[in-house]
Formats: structure tokens, sequence, C-alpha cells
């Protein structure tokens, strides 16, 4: 039963572990991709308000750029505008409280293209404006691989972005404007991250989903020299005292799980055992104080519910201290993205 949906997911049910621990989720999105055949083609305000309010203590939450609500006209540059717009609505319907206590999309990230270089600046000034209290950077997708069968899923398609002289002029300009920037990328590319991020130094950086461990197509049946790879890019990543890691994204059909083929979904004790080696080589690398579990959703929804997740989340960091876990679970991400719940 592929991508089952909400039904499917209701068939695995749990307690509430730590009910108290505050929570700042700091990935997530929202889209309505009603004409596309996707899992979760819509996922708004209501559809998330349902997955935070089911037993967690989910305090804020981080909005981060899908591609959705772009403008469709005006210069192609200034077409992402849209998006943060249409987000900046949402967070002040969830200030009102009418969704429950949780500060949804707390803070903001868009979209600009880096490659314009100095020019990027125009953009990046139109985003804030589009949202003055809660915009804080920016995602420059750059997932690039040589294998024609691994999904590109980069807005701007090319090889090796972080490296070239306008990608990185761009960054700069965000630097200086105070913003950061979300990294998502391929493991394979984490070299080309750890180069970037030293030459940028004054630039935040967010290094999305455990790194983009990829364990299909290519890459299946691998795992030698795959997490070998991994480590290893990740390890020079994590020597950047400018880049932090999102614990979480390993819900996503690419890491080479099953979960989302299962009858009945994965609970928080198996879910926890199989995330652990993978979260656990993340927060030893960065430390809890640069380390912060996401949801990803409804992007990791496809393989567990938001409420398993977060079980899951609390089963394999429980050997971690109290300060430790508040770190990954909130106060990392609260400082970081700047929010105040």
């Amino acid at each position: 039963m592929p991508f089952g949906g909400n039904d499917w997911l209701a068939l695995t049910q749990e307690e509430t572990l730590e009910p108290d621990i505050p929570i700042c989720d700091p990935h997530h999105h929202f889209w309505d991709f009603r004409t596309q055949r996707i899992p979760y083609q819509r996922y708004l305000l209501h559809e998330l308000a349902d997955d935070v309010n089911s037993g967690h203590n989910v305090k804020s939450t981080v909005f981060i750029e899908a591609r959705s609500m772009y403008r469709t006209d005006g210069p192609e540059e200034m077409r992402p505008v849209g998006e943060v717009e249409f987000v900046q609505g949402l967070a002040a319907a969830s200030a009102s409280g009418l969704y429950g206590p949780t500060k949804i999309a707390a803070a903001i990230v868009g979209h600009a293209n880096l490659n314009l270089g100095d020019a990027v600046e125009p953009v990046l000034e139109a985003l804030q404006a589009a949202s003055p209290n809660r915009f804080r950077g920016i995602r420059h997708s750059v997932t690039w691989d040589p294998h024609p069968e691994v999904e590109i899923t980069s807005a701007h398609r090319a090889e090796g972005q972080l490296l070239s002289d306008n990608f990185r002029a761009g960054a700069r300009v965000l630097a200086r404007m105070g913003m950061s920037l979300e990294a998502w990328m391929y493991f394979p590319q984490l070299p080309e991250l750890a180069d970037f991020a030293k030459a940028v130094p004054n630039l935040p950086i967010i290094l999305n989903h455990i790194g983009g461990l990829l364990r299909v197509g290519p890459y299946a049946n691998r795992d030698d020299e795959v997490l070998a790879t991994w480590r290893e890019g990740l390890a020079a990543v994590a020597e950047c005292p400018n880049v932090n890691v999102k614990l979480g994204g390993v819900g996503m059909p690419r890491t080479g799980m099953d979960w989302h083929d299962r009858d009945t979904p994965i609970g928080s004790e198996e879910l926890a055992e199989s995330m652990a080696p993978f979260m656990n080589y993340c927060i030893e690398q960065f430390g809890p104080d640069r380390s912060m579990f996401e949801s990803n959703f409804p992007v990791d929804k496809v393989g567990y519910s938001y409420h398993v997740m977060y079980n899951a989340f609390k089963r394999l960091s429980s050997g971690y201290s109290d300060s430790e876990r508040a770190s990954m679970f909130h106060d990392t991400a609260a400082r970081v993205y700047k929010v105040e719940d």
C-alpha cells in the first residue's frame, strides 16, 4: 500500500512519549500541487496543524521553500516572491490561535537564484518586504548527479553551482544582508559544500536532510562504499563552524527504506533503531548545538506519521543529556532561525 495517506498512517497508533519536551520543527513545506500526481498533493495550514497538534509540544515551525505559489508574471527572478507572500498569510492565520497554540511558519525561508551574483540583491529585498517579520533566508537546491536515473530536483540544473563565481557572489550578498542559506544536495557533493562554506565563512548555512544520502538506483546495495563516502563528506562539512545540520529526511524513498511500501506503517521503536546510526553520526560530527531534528513534512509523511516520527526522535536521543536534547529538539533551530515562541 505505497503512499497510503492519513488513513494508512492511522493504522499505527502510539502514546506520546515525553509530551512536555519543547519542539521547534525547522523544516516543513506548504503546497497545493493539485494538478500533479504526487503523494500529498495538498499540504496547507489545516493539514500541518493536524500533524503538529497530534500530541507533541510543537512550539513553532519553520517553512522551507517548495516552489509553490510562484507569481505567474513579472521578471522570472522575482516570481519566487509569490511563495513568501502566500506563506506570510498562512503564518498570520496561525498567529490568530485558531489552528492551535503552535506558531506555524514563525520563520520563513524562500528562494532566490544565487547564480544572479550581485544582481540577486533586489530579489532578496523583495522577499524581505513580503515578510518583514518572518523572512530569514533562502534555499537554493543544487542537487546534481551524473547518473541519469537519479532525480535532479534543483531549480537551476547545473553541475558544480557551489563552486561557481556567480553563485558565491550571490552568497556573499546573502551574508551581507544577514540572511541564511539552506543547502540541499546529494552526498557526493558534500566536499563542494565544505569548500563553499570555507569561502563564505560569515554565511550561516543549514545542511538539509543529513547531507542527501542516496541508497537507491546506482547507489543501492553498496552501503560499504556509499556510507564511507557520506561519512567522509559530512565530517568535512562539520569542520566548518558556519554550518548546522538537519536530522531528518530519511523518510524519503531515495534513502533506500521500504517504509512507504508496508501494509502497516512503521512504529517508533523500529524507526528509531533504523535512523539512529545516521542521526548519531551527524550529532557526533556537528554536536547537539549545531544539530536539529526536522520533520520534512509532507515529504517524509510517505513513510511515517508526524506523531510516530517525533516519538522515534525521542527514543533515539534518550541517551543524550537534557541540555543536549533541548538543543536538538528546539534551541538550535530557534537560535538559527531567530524564532521566539
